[in-house]
């Protein structure tokens, strides 16, 4: 794992140290594949953690991204103040071909089903 150099330096998972389990475990939970979701949708944009107005509190939020950064499925850096992020998809589809792919495809359905469970009846 690269070691941070400084508290403004974030430490992230090298490509061989990147593990299936742990990036299973990362999007296993709601509000991480939420973000994932986000950041897929915005291919390559580096996002700050304001943009996603999680449903959690701050350091809920904050334990929801290191989760992310440490199991290598986002890269984290500052700029300025902020602390953007950005989906390492390039180092996941090398990793595990198709991966996330299907693990997005999955989740759309998913949120399709839920939302058309809220949907009024009779339109």
């Amino acid at each position: 794992m690269t070691t941070a150099a400084s508290s403004r330096t974030l430490a992230h998972p090298e490509l061989d140290d990147i593990r299936l389990e742990g990036v299973l475990h990362a999007l296993a939970d709601p509000m991480r594949m939420r973000v994932v979701r986000d950041l897929a949708r915005e291919e390559g944009a580096e996002l700050s953690c304001s943009y996603f107005a999680l449903p959690v509190s701050k350091s809920t939020s904050t334990h929801h991204f290191r989760v992310l950064r440490e199991s290598g499925v986002i890269r984290q850096i500052y700029r300025g103040t902020a602390k953007l992020s950005v989906l390492r998809r390039d180092d996941l589809d090398a990793l595990f071909p198709g991966l996330l792919d299907t693990v997005l495809a999955a989740a759309s359905r998913q949120a399709g089903r839920e939302d058309a469970g809220r949907a009024p009846a009779g339109g």
